[in-house]
């Protein structure tokens, strides 16, 4: 399964980061955490665009892309937020992509990694993170527990990723109010966007829900407003695009429609 692979390679690099960057030596970034989960209690469906390099199932995305650019096509195309990818083996990215992308603009920025030991949350925020993913498959019920409070401490947003009833169960049971239903079999890699908005009444309103991936047409973000979903992350059909931003300007007008609920 390649969630597995990701994982197992992840525990091997935090730990060469480790012995060549102390925990101790990570010190939070100099300026505050910009509010991620508060940029989307907005009205209206909230795009949270994202700048990825490749992906396991899509291979090389867009080779020219430099990460501050795209960001700020992002913010003049009205995104409420940015996720970038830092996982280098399966991905291609890195911190400064991170970075430079949020260098770019003033928006809220998510490191959007595979979590799977404090030092990486510690490290998030140093590099300036203002939120991080937390997936619920790939965290036992205890240590999900620790890393949201760990993140809380450090001024961290967490968006907890889920793909089933009893994943978003168990991300609630954990004190998340920032919930993210992944369209995206993170084991077969195959996608089904009606996942999340069939998951979204078991989320309480007063949590920020998203939906993530497989989003591309103006038409599915109007569904998602019907169900109720307050944020769509969107990546892939952004960045496959000529013009990243003209896409990314159509959605967000999708999303603030007259009628969509506030």
């Amino acid at each position: 399964m390649i969630l597995d692979e990701i994982l197992a390679r992840k525990r091997q690099e935090v730990a060469e980061l480790r012995a060549a960057r102390p925990l101790s030596d990570l010190a939070p970034h100099a300026d505050p955490a910009r509010g991620f989960s508060t940029a989307l209690r907005q009205h209206g469906v909230k795009v949270i665009a994202e700048f990825k390099r490749r992906s396991p199932s899509g291979g090389l995305i867009r080779p020219d892309a430099t990460p501050d650019d795209i960001a700020a096509a992002y913010h003049a195309a009205g995104a409420s937020a940015l996720s970038v990818l830092t996982d280098s083996r399966f991905f291609g990215g890195s911190s400064s992509d991170l970075v430079e992308a949020r260098s770019a603009t003033p928006l809220p920025a998510l490191r959007k990694d595979f979590v799977v030991d404090p030092y990486q949350i510690h490290e998030a925020r140093a590099i300036g993170a203002d939120a991080i993913l937390l997936i619920v498959r790939a965290l036992p019920d205890a240590v999900l527990r620790k890393f949201l409070q760990l993140s809380g401490e450090l001024g961290l947003d967490a968006l907890v990723e889920t793909h089933s009833a009893d994943e978003v169960r168990r991300a609630l049971d954990a004190g998340a109010t920032l919930v993210g239903v992944n369209n995206r079999d993170l084991d077969t890699l195959v996608t089904d966007v009606t996942l999340a908005p069939r998951l979204r009444p078991l989320v309480p309103p007063e949590c920020v829900f998203v939906a993530e991936s497989g989003v591309s047409t103006p038409e599915q973000i109007a569904a998602l407003a019907d169900a109720g979903v307050d944020a769509v992350l969107i990546g892939e059909a952004l960045l496959r695009d000529p013009d990243p931003g003209a896409r990314l300007l159509e959605l967000v007008t999708a999303g603030t429609r007259p009628g969509v609920r506030a």
